[in-house]
C-alpha cells in the first residue's frame, strides 16, 4: 500500500507558548481512507492538518506527499492539488454558488464545458439541484446547504487529497448527521484521501478508516475504530474514546470477541456410544461433528439420540449435516439475527475453508449483550 501522506519528526511552536503544539510527530495516512484527527483543544490536530497544505510551517521533520516534500513544491500549485473545506465554509459571498464551486478550476484555464459539466456533477453528489441553487449567494442558503456547497467545491478539481477542518461541528445534529452520510456516499464514489478534523468522537468512528488520537503534541493511539474501541492503549484514550461506546456500535462487536475458541468436538467416526460419554464427560448436550481436515460436517445433540441403534454406530449416521454456520469477522448483530431466524442455541463459527474455529451459543450473546447494563449500573453507583 503506498502511503500518501508521511509525518516524519513533525515539530511544531507558537511564540509565547512554553510547551510545543507538536513534538516530533510520525504519521503514515495511506491512500483513499478517511483518516480523522482527534484530541482535546490545542492537541495539534489542526495544526497537523494545516501543515499538509503549507498554511503552517514546520519548525522540525518534513510532511511528505507521494514522493515530494511540501516544502519544496510551491504553495500555491499544492493548494490548488488539494480540497479543502472548513467549518465556516469559506464561501465568497460575493460570488453565487456555481462562482464559488468553479473558481479553482477556471483559475486552472480548464474546458469551461468541462468545468460546467463538472459542476452539475458535483451539484447532485450533494444532493442539491442545479437549476434551483447555482444562480443564488451564499447569504441565500442555509447553514447546511452552504456546508454542502464548501463540499462540492472542494471536490471540483478532482484532487486526490481532500483536507476538512471540523467542517460540520457548526450545524445543527440532523443536519450534521446527513452531511456525514453524504460524505460516505461521495467517498465510496471518488475514493479520496481525506484528512478529517474533529472533537466529536461518535463523528470520528462512524467516517473514519482510522483514527488518530493526540494528546499534548503526541498521537496517543493511531488505529482503526473496531481497535481503538476494543484496544485504548492506555487510560487516557480509553477515557477520551468513553467505555460504553462500544455498546452503541455493536457491529464491531464481532464473533471472535465472544466466541468459545475450544468447543467440544468429534470424528464422524466416532460411536455413538463414545459420543455421549463426551458430552457426558464435557458437560455439553451437543458435539461439533468434524472430517479429518478439521472441516465441519454436522452437529449432534443429545436430542437426537436413538437408543434402538447400536452404540457402535457412528455419529455419520445420525447427526445433523445442514448446519448453519457464521464467521469470525460477523458482527453480534448478525449472529442475533441468524439465532433468531433457525432458532439455533449453537452456532459454530467456521474460516473460509469451512474449518470450525469456534462456537458462539446463545448464553455468550445474552451474558455478552448483558455487561453493557452491568457496566452501566456499576458507573451509575461510581
Amino acid at each position: 500500500m503506498r502511503r500518501l501522506i508521511r509525518f516524519e519528526k513533525v515539530s511544531k511552536s507558537f511564540k509565547g507558548q512554553q510547551q510545543p503544539v507538536l513534538h516530533q510527530i510520525d504519521l503514515e495516512i495511506p491512500d483513499n481512507e478517511i483518516v480523522v484527527l482527534i484530541g482535546p483543544s490545542g492537541c495539534g490536530k489542526t495544526t497537523s492538518l494545516k501543515m499538509i497544505n503549507r498554511l503552517l510551517r514546520p519548525d522540525a521533520g518534513r510532511i511528505m506527499v507521494g514522493d515530494r516534500d511540501v516544502q519544496q513544491v510551491d504553495p500555491i500549485e499544492l493548494r490548488r492539488g488539494m480540497g479543502y473545506v472548513v467549518q465556516q465554509t469559506g464561501l465568497f459571498p460575493h460570488m453565487t454558488i456555481q462562482q464559488n464551486i468553479e473558481i479553482i478550476p477556471k483559475l486552472q484555464k480548464r474546458d469551461p464545458h468541462q468545468v460546467m459539466d463538472r459542476t452539475i456533477e458535483l451539484m447532485k453528489m450533494i444532493g442539491l439541484d442545479a437549476e434551483s441553487y447555482l444562480y443564488r449567494y451564499p447569504t441565500q442558503l442555509s447553514g447546511g446547504q452552504q456546508q454542502r456547497i464548501g463540499v462540492a467545491r472542494a471536490f471540483a478539481t478532482d484532487p486526490e487529497i481532500v483536507l476538512m477542518d471540523e467542517p460540520f461541528s457548526a450545524l445543527d445534529p440532523i443536519t450534521r448527521v446527513q452531511l456525514q452520510d453524504e460524505l460516505l456516499g461521495i467517498q465510496a464514489q471518488l475514493h479520496k484521501t481525506i484528512v478529517f478534523v474533529t472533537h466529536d468522537m461518535d463523528e470520528a468512528i462512524k467516517i473514519a478508516d482510522r483514527i488518530c488520537i493526540m494528546h499534548a503534541g503526541s498521537v496517543l493511539q493511531y488505529d482503526t475504530p473496531e481497535n481503538l474501541l476494543k484496544h485504548p492503549a492506555d487510560g487516557f484514550v480509553q477515557e477520551f474514546v468513553g467505555t460504553k461506546r462500544i455498546w452503541s456500535n455493536p457491529e464491531m462487536i464481532r464473533a471472535r470477541d465472544i466466541m468459545i475458541t475450544t468447543p467440544v468436538v468429534a470424528s464422524e467416526r466416532v460411536s455413538l456410544v463414545r459420543a455421549v460419554e463426551i458430552m457426558r464427560m464435557r458437560k455439553v448436550d451437543s458435539l461439533m461433528i468434524l472430517d479429518e481436515n478439521h472441516c465441519l460436517t454436522g452437529l449432534l445433540s443429545a436430542g437426537m439420540l436413538d437408543h434402538s441403534m447400536q452404540g457402535d454406530t457412528p455419529v455419520s449416521r445420525l447427526m445433523k449435516r445442514e448446519v448453519v454456520s457464521a464467521h469470525a469477522e460477523d458482527s453480534i448483530v448478525a449472529l442475533l439475527k441468524v439465532i433468531n431466524e433457525t432458532g439455533f442455541s449453537t452456532l459454530p463459527i467456521v474460516d473460509d475453508g469451512g474449518r470450525l474455529v469456534g462456537l458462539v451459543t446463545k448464553g455468550s450473546l445474552v451474558s455478552t449483550l448483558s455487561r453493557q447494563f452491568i457496566e452501566t449500573g456499576e458507573e451509575a453507583r461510581a
